[in-house]
């Protein structure tokens, strides 16, 4: 079970593909249409994206975050334990249980539930819940040492960030 940004979770995905699998990323905390790869899948054989959450970035959870929440984990399980797929990816489901939107319990369940042919890739940040890094069996963590949005103000850009 990987941990790791959303761009290399991406291209794990993409790799798995190209040699038949099945992949299923489900993005928590993301309701943007606009990211590149919301569109970028559609054009890939058995990649499917769904999101659960709002356009906006949340400085403070609402009530339809935990909403995007729930919804999001009801469907996570289904699609890990449906079969159908040989990776699932579930995108930003650190973030979500760090600002608690998603009980890191739910998700422990998620991880010893899950048929042994499911590859659960997980992403969200240097501040992954320490029993989910306990279960996994490959831990990356990115740091940023250096970002243009801090040192040269330089906004998130097409293509680029999203």
């Amino acid at each position: 079970m990987p941990i790791g940004k959303t761009t290399a979770a991406l291209g794990q995905g993409f790799r798995a593909t190209g040699h038949g699998f099945k992949v299923y990323i489900i993005q928590f905390m993301k309701g943007y249409p606009q990211y590149g790869e919301v569109t970028a899948v559609k054009g890939i054989p058995n990649f499917e994206l769904k999101q659960f959450g709002t356009p906006d970035l949340i400085a403070t959870p609402g009530e339809i975050d935990f909403e995007e929440g729930k919804k999001g984990m009801v469907f996570a399980e289904k699609v890990i334990m449906s079969d159908d797929y040989d990776i699932v990816i579930l995108d930003e489901i650190g973030v979500a249980v760090e600002y608690g939107i998603v009980n890191v319990d739910d998700v422990l369940k998620l991880i010893e539930n899950k048929p042994e042919k499911v590859e659960l890739i997980m992403t969200g940040g240097p501040k992954m819940h320490p029993k989910i890094k306990e279960r996994a069996d490959l831990l990356t963590e990115m740091r940023m040492i250096k970002h243009y949005y801090s040192s040269k103000g330089i906004k998130a850009r097409l293509g680029i960030e999203y």
